[in-house]
């Protein structure tokens, strides 16, 4: 079994736990199209909605690099189910901004509430005597079906325009529709919520620029006062640093094993050899890049923020795209027996490709940030929502 690429540090029981409950799920998560039951347990069990709340709440306020750890272990065994851990663990981070009256509501069941994300401005928000009432559709809400609260982002009046803030929503005020059908990641049950004419109240919604330039969280605690995108991405490509260990891992146990057409050993073959090895480097190379980045976002030093920020959001990008660089290499040289339905590989194929389209890790963007900060022109790393007209194309480049 290959080794590969791990940290060396022991993984807790229950995390291991959590990875083992999510294989041996895997092909039921697809088929539903949202996690088991016995995954979410298992999930919560192993502390991920806790990882990041605050130690008031009993929560852990957890570091950047075990939260990689962790949520890659989880993904070697399913993409999707690591994509919900780390999603439940994040939001628990972003609760953390609102005021101590709105936290001490959500997590007044204890810290294992999971919480679910609406982080892309959508929906209608009208001021209101004691806070906001929202309505609106809030799709790709990865987890909802089991969630208890959920972050709704909007574009709220502010002034003359409208500017970024979040709410936070108990699920017996908004509904669920089953809206997600997609040929990766689809045990993420990433559906639609729907709110209709929801009141928040002021102590539960915050800023978005707070938590986008990580400042004004009540937390004292570093994980609750970095800029959001120094980590952000973090969060969808740790699911698939785990996809991509575990895709290599099955691979090279199968191609071990397997015998060409004419009877002859394909492990014998160079192209087979070179496949693998390249394969685990990229890996490798990817979980090296993700590791200075979450140990950055730990102790970030007097490094300036920007540029720490500019270059976690580069690596993110880059990452990603070697992780789908390796497991494109391994789908191909299996040939077509190692793309049949019964191969964990091609789950992880879709998965990793899945992800690598996500908005939060789009190259092109990461490296305009990047270059902005070493030449010192500008900075595009916070999205400028406040004109009359951040409703439109605007608000949607610089979507979360």
């Amino acid at each position: 079994m290959l080794a590969e690429g791990r940290n060396g540090r022991p993984t807790p029981p229950a995390v291991a736990e959590a990875g083992r409950v999510a294989a041996e799920h895997a092909e039921r998560a697809e088929s539903e199209r949202r996690m088991p039951p016995a995954v979410v347990d298992a999930i919560v069990g192993a502390g991920f909605p806790s990882h990041f709340v605050p130690r008031t709440w009993g929560g852990r306020e957890g570091s950047f690099i075990d939260f990689l750890d962790i949520v890659s272990v989880v993904g070697e065994g399913c993409a999707s189910a690591a994509w919900c851990a780390a999603l439940y663990a994040t939001l628990g981070r972003m609760m953390a901004h609102l005021p101590l009256a709105g936290q001490g509501e959500v997590w007044a069941g204890g810290p294992d509430t999971l919480i679910v994300g609406a982080i892309s401005p959508n929906g209608q928000v009208e001021r209101t005597a004691g806070g906001w009432r929202l309505t609106g559709r809030w799709p790709f809400t990865s987890g909802a079906d089991h969630s208890d609260w959920a972050l709704v982002a909007a574009l709220a009046p502010e002034g003359d325009g409208r500017a970024l803030r979040y709410f936070a929503v108990p699920r017996r005020e908004y509904k669920v529709i089953d809206t997600w059908f997609n040929v990766g990641m689809r045990g993420t049950g990433s559906n639609t919520l729907v709110l209709a004419g929801v009141e928040v109240p002021e102590h539960r919604a915050f800023a978005g620029d707070d938590l986008w330039s990580g400042k004004g969280s009540p937390s004292e605690a570093s994980c609750h006062n970095i800029p959001f995108k120094a980590v952000n991405g973090l969060s969808f490509v740790a699911p698939a640093l785990g996809a991509a260990q575990g895709a290599l891992t099955a691979w090279g146990a199968w191609i071990a094993e397997k015998r060409d057409t004419t009877g002859g050993a394909t492990r014998e073959r160079l192209t087979v050899q070179m496949a693998l090895a390249h394969s685990a480097g990229e890996i490798d190379a990817a979980r090296l890049l993700l590791g200075r980045a979450a140990a950055g976002a730990d102790a970030p030093g007097a490094e300036p923020a920007d540029l720490r920020t500019a270059r976690n959001s580069r690596d993110f990008a880059l990452a990603i795209n070697l992780l789908a660089s390796a497991v494109d290499r391994l789908f191909r040289a299996g040939g077509a027996r190692g793309q049949a339905e019964s191969q964990a590989l091609q789950r992880a194929w879709r998965d990793i490709n899945c992800a690598a389209g996500h908005v939060a890790l789009r190259f092109e963007t990461s490296a305009a940030e990047y270059f902005d900060v070493v030449t010192g022109s500008g900075s595009r790393l916070r999205p400028d929502y406040r004109s009359p007209s951040a409703g439109g194309s605007r608000a949607d480049a610089a979507r979360p």
